[in-house]
C-alpha cells in the first residue's frame, strides 16, 4: 500500500489542501484567461492577426514559464521555514529573491527583444506571420520584470499559506485587460489600431499593475508584519541566492522542457499555414485552462509537503502528496468530460471562421485525452518540490517530453502525414511517460521515509 489511510486524517488532508488550492487556481486560472482574452480580441479581428498572437503568445511562455519556474524555489523554501517555526528567516529570504527576480526580469526581457524574433526564422514560421508576431514580442517584452517581481511577492504569501492574495491579483489583471486590449488592439479612445502589437503592450501594462497592486498588499495588510518583508534595503548575498537557483535552476529547466514542447509543437505547425497555428493556439488554450487547475493543486501541494518537512512529519508528506496527486486526477475527470463532449461548442468561443473551428475540434478531442497524464504529471512534480527534488524530476522531462514527446509527434506530423493531429499524439506520449515517473519517483521517495525526506 502506498500509506495506510486514516480516514479522519484523509479528510482533513483533503479539506486543508482544497481550502489552500482554490484561490491559487483562481489565480492560474485568471492567468490563461489573460491569453484566453487575448486570443478573442485577436480572433475577431481575423485570421491572421489570431495567428500571429498565437505565435507570440507561445514564444513569449517561454520566457513566462522559465521565470515561474525560476521563482518557484521561493514557496517550499519559505513553507519549510514556516513549518519549522522559522518566521524570521522569511524576510531576508525575501529581500534576495527580489534580487534574483529583478536579474531574471532583465535577462529575459533582452531575450525576448533580441532573440524571440531570431527564433521566429529559425524554427520556420511563415514569413507572412512574422512581422506581425515580432511586434507582438517586443511590446510583450516589457512585462516580463513584473512577472518576476510578482512572482517573488506571490511566491513568499503562497508559501506561508496566505493563497486568496493569487486570486485577487489575477481576478484584477484580467479585469483590466479585456478594455486596455480592445482599446490598443481595435484603435480606439484616439488610439491608431495596433493589432497583435495592442495585444502584447496591453499585457505587459496590465503586468505592472498586477506587481504594484500585490507589493502594495503585502506592505500594508498585517497578516504580514510578523515576516519584516521590507524591514530594510539589502544587497544581494551569493549564499541565498545561490540556493535559490540550487532548487530553482533545475525546476526551471523542468517547466521550460514542458513549455518548450508545446511552444515548440506550435511554431513547427505554423509552418502548415495560418489554418493550423490558428487551430492549434485555439486548442492549445482550452487544454491550458483546464492545466491550470491541476496546476493550482500542485502549488497546494508543494505548500502542504513542505510544511510536513518544516515540522519532521513524514506521514504527512505522504498524505499531502498522495492525496493531492488524486485530487488532480479526479479533476481531469471532469475536463476530460466537456472536452470530448462539446468540442464544437467550446471552439465557437474563439473563432466563427469555418476552416478553423473544424480542425480545432479534432484538435481538442485528442486535448481531452490527455488530460489525465497531464495532471498526474504536474501533481507528482508538486509534491517533489516540497521535498526540494528538483534534480532527477529535471532529467525525467527532458526525456519524456524531448526523447519521447517531440521526435514521435515530429515524425508524425511531417513524416506520416498525419498533420497537426499527429503532433498532439506526441504531447499524449510525452505527457504519459512524465506522469509515471514522476509518481514513481514521488513513492520512491517516501516509501520508507523516516522523519526527514
Amino acid at each position: 500500500m502506498i500509506l495506510a489511510v486514516d480516514r479522519a486524517r484523509l479528510r482533513r488532508e483533503l479539506s486543508e489542501t482544497v481550502v489552500l488550492a482554490l484561490p491559487v487556481i483562481a489565480g492560474q486560472l485568471t492567468g490563461v484567461g489573460m491569453t484566453f482574452v487575448d486570443a478573442m480580441l485577436a480572433g475577431h479581428l481575423d485570421a491572421h492577426t489570431l495567428g500571429a498572437v498565437g505565435v507570440g503568445a507561445n514564444t513569449y511562455a517561454l520566457a513566462y514559464v522559465c521565470a515561474l519556474g525560476l521563482m518557484m524555489a521561493l514557496p517550499p523554501s519559505v513553507a519549510q521555514l514556516a513549518g519549522a517555526n522559522r518566521h524570521g528567516e522569511i524576510g531576508p529570504l525575501f529581500r534576495q529573491a527580489l534580487w534574483l527576480a529583478l536579474a531574471i526580469g532583465a535577462a529575459l526581457v533582452a531575450a525576448l527583444y533580441f532573440l524571440g524574433p531570431r527564433l521566429l526564422g529559425a524554427i520556420g514560421v511563415a514569413p507572412n506571420l512574422r512581422e506581425e508576431t515580432t511586434a507582438f514580442l517586443h511590446a510583450v517584452a516589457w512585462g516580463v520584470p513584473a512577472v518576476t517581481g510578482y512572482f517573488a511577492l506571490r511566491g513568499v504569501s503562497e508559501g506561508v499559506g496566505l493563497t486568496r492574495p493569487s486570486m485577487y491579483f489575477g481576478l484584477f489583471a484580467l479585469m483590466l485587460l479585456a478594455p486596455i486590449g480592445y482599446v490598443l488592439m481595435y484603435g480606439r479612445l484616439g488610439i491608431a489600431p495596433m493589432g497583435a502589437a495592442g495585444a502584447g503592450a496591453a499585457t505587459a501594462i496590465v503586468l505592472w499593475l498586477q506587481f504594484a497592486a500585490m507589493l502594495a498588499w503585502l506592505y500594508f495588510r498585517p497578516e504580514y508584519a510578523r515576516l519584516n518583508l521590507f524591514a530594510g534595503f539589502e544587497r544581494p548575498r551569493a549564499a541565498p541566492i545561490g540556493e535559490l537557483l540550487r532548487i530553482g535552476v533545475p525546476m526551471g529547466f523542468s517547466v521550460l522542457m514542458e513549455a518548450g514542447l508545446f511552444a515548440t509543437a506550435a511554431l513547427a505547425l505554423a509552418r502548415l499555414g495560418e489554418t493550423t497555428a490558428a487551430s492549434h493556439q485555439v486548442a492549445l488554450n482550452v487544454a491550458s485552462i483546464a492545466f491550470m487547475i491541476p496546476l493550482g493543486l500542485a502549488m497546494a501541494i508543494t505548500v502542504r509537503v513542505g510544511h510536513a518537512v518544516g515540522r519532521g512529519d513524514a506521514s504527512g508528506v505522504r498524505y499531502a502528496g498522495f492525496v493531492g496527486i488524486g485530487l488532480a486526477f479526479a479533476t481531469q475527470v471532469v475536463a476530460t468530460s466537456l472536452m470530448l463532449s462539446f468540442p464544437q461548442t467550446i471552439v465557437g468561443f474563439y473563432t466563427s471562421d469555418a476552416a478553423v473551428t473544424a480542425l480545432a475540434s479534432q484538435l481538442l478531442i485528442l486535448a481531452g485525452i490527455f488530460q489525465f497524464s497531464d495532471g498526474v504529471q504536474v501533481a507528482s512534480n508538486g509534491a517533489l518540490r516540497g521535498l526540494k527534488d528538483t534534480r532527477v524530476p529535471m532529467v525525467i522531462t527532458v526525456l519524456a517530453y524531448w526523447a519521447v514527446g517531440m521526435p514521435t509527434g515530429w515524425w508524425l506530423t511531417f513524416e506520416a502525414g498525419y498533420g497537426a493531429r499527429g503532433m498532439w499524439f506526441g504531447l499524449i506520449a510525452g505527457l504519459s511517460v512524465a506522469a509515471v515517473l514522476l509518481f514513481v519517483r514521488f513513492w520512491l521517495r517516501t516509501r520508507h521515509q523516516s522523519s526527514q525526506p
